[in-house]
């Protein structure tokens, strides 16, 4: 049913990549290639080279190199003339907002992407940017409002037996189930995700199913050997293509099954090694989360108690200004859980973490469907204008 995943975003002369080509040979190839095609004034494959060095930068964490690098492939694609190569350098540009936690940001410019991937006749990239506007709202605990997306990309992908966003969407619906408590029915959503991952040969789908696996058996089942287990399988996946979100994400929830288990110490080791990691790349949600649980691991261990308040109230304030509902619901839970006030929590810091393109990345007030339904209209002449403001910074 399902084919051998492919990675779309690999494009003009660097088609012959793969899903699991490192990210260190696709930046060097992708330099390479728009090296060549700038010289030789060939703006719309320089646009296409671009968006694979974007991509790249992007998840090996390197911000700044990333955020130059989808801006220079918009404006060679909107040199070239191509719709479709601008929807592209925007969906780039908008997950790349949303790993930085730029939330409000990264509405807008997915939704740019999905209008000009509507008007360019590309329906991948279209697909991919209504997924990535999808994933922003699961990502900000608004599941009502993206519920029904999932299940409709959901749908689409089964239906063109597309590998890679069927785990995705999988994952994204499964974790919506866990963060909600319906445990079995996210297992069950996970192991689907991971058995066509692996018939697939995607190896970034398979390290996130595992993480998701990994969390449940934690927390539903408190077999803590079995999740360890498979976060070091997870984590090879992750070494070897170089993902360096996806294994900061697989750290923290090492921390989080062992803060579950009562491993106070090495829990704490984890969480602060996750949070070197996700300050280094400049992850704010990855960051927060992780100071999360490496506070509820010190309070464990005997912090001081006014400390942790002070520390707890902060996160507070950090994960509101994201604009992450669930995250600051898990603060709550952490400040009754050590009687400063709150609600209850299953343990160790948990986050919705499923973005299987290394989210880890992480906000308006509008309702994602709202977002979606003027999508196309954003993509007029004066959204066109906006967006190249944008990519002229």
């Amino acid at each position: 049913m399902y084919g051998k995943a492919f990675a779309p975003e690999y494009q003009g002369a660097l088609t012959a990549l793969s899903v699991n080509s490192s990210l260190t040979d696709v930046l060097a190839a992708g330099a390479e290639r728009l090296a060549a095609a700038e010289r030789a004034g060939r703006h719309g494959e320089a646009a296409r080279s671009g968006l694979a060095v974007a991509e790249a930068q992007r998840r090996l964490g390197r911000v700044g190199e990333a955020d130059r690098a989808w801006k220079a492939s918009y404006r060679a694609a909107r040199t070239a003339g191509d719709t479709a190569a601008m929807a592209w350098a925007l969906w780039s540009g908008g997950t790349l907002a949303r790993q930085r936690g730029a939330l409000r940001l990264a509405r807008r410019l997915l939704g740019l992407a999905a209008g000009l991937g509507e008007r360019g006749g590309d329906v991948v990239v279209r697909g991919y940017s209504l997924a990535g506007l999808a994933e922003t709202g699961r990502i900000q605990g608004d599941y009502e409002a993206v519920g029904r997306l999932h299940e409709q990309l959901l749908a689409e992908a089964r239906r063109r037996g597309e590998a890679r966003h069927t785990v995705w969407a999988l994952e994204g619906i499964a974790q919506m189930h866990r963060n909600t408590g319906a445990y079995d029915s996210a297992y069950a959503l996970f192991e689907e995700a991971a058995q066509i991952a692996a018939r697939a040969e995607d190896r970034r789908g398979h390290a996130w199913a595992l993480r998701g696996l990994a969390d449940v058996v934690s927390v539903r089942d408190g077999d803590t050997g079995r999740a360890l287990d498979l976060l070091t399988e997870a984590e090879a996946g992750c070494r070897a293509m170089k993902l360096s979100g996806a294994l900061a994400y697989n750290h923290k929830m090492r921390g989080n099954v062992l803060y579950r288990a009562g491993r106070y110490a090495e829990a704490r080791d984890l969480y602060e090694r996750a949070l070197a990691e996700f300050r280094a790349m400049g992850e704010p949600r990855g960051e927060a989360l992780s100071r999360l649980g490496l506070a509820k691991s010190q309070a464990r261990l005997g912090r001081d108690r006014t400390e942790t308040a002070t520390e707890l109230a902060e996160l507070a304030g950090v994960l509101e200004g994201i604009g992450l509902m669930h995250a600051r619901k898990m603060v709550q839970r952490a400040q009754e859980e050590f009687g400063l006030a709150g609600a209850q929590d299953d343990g160790g810091a948990q986050d919705d973490g499923g973005a299987q393109d290394d989210g880890g990345a992480q906000a308006d007030t509008g309702t994602q469907a709202d977002t979606i339904t003027t999508a196309q209209a954003e993509a007029d002449a004066g959204a066109q204008a906006d967006a190249m403001a944008v990519a002229a910074r």
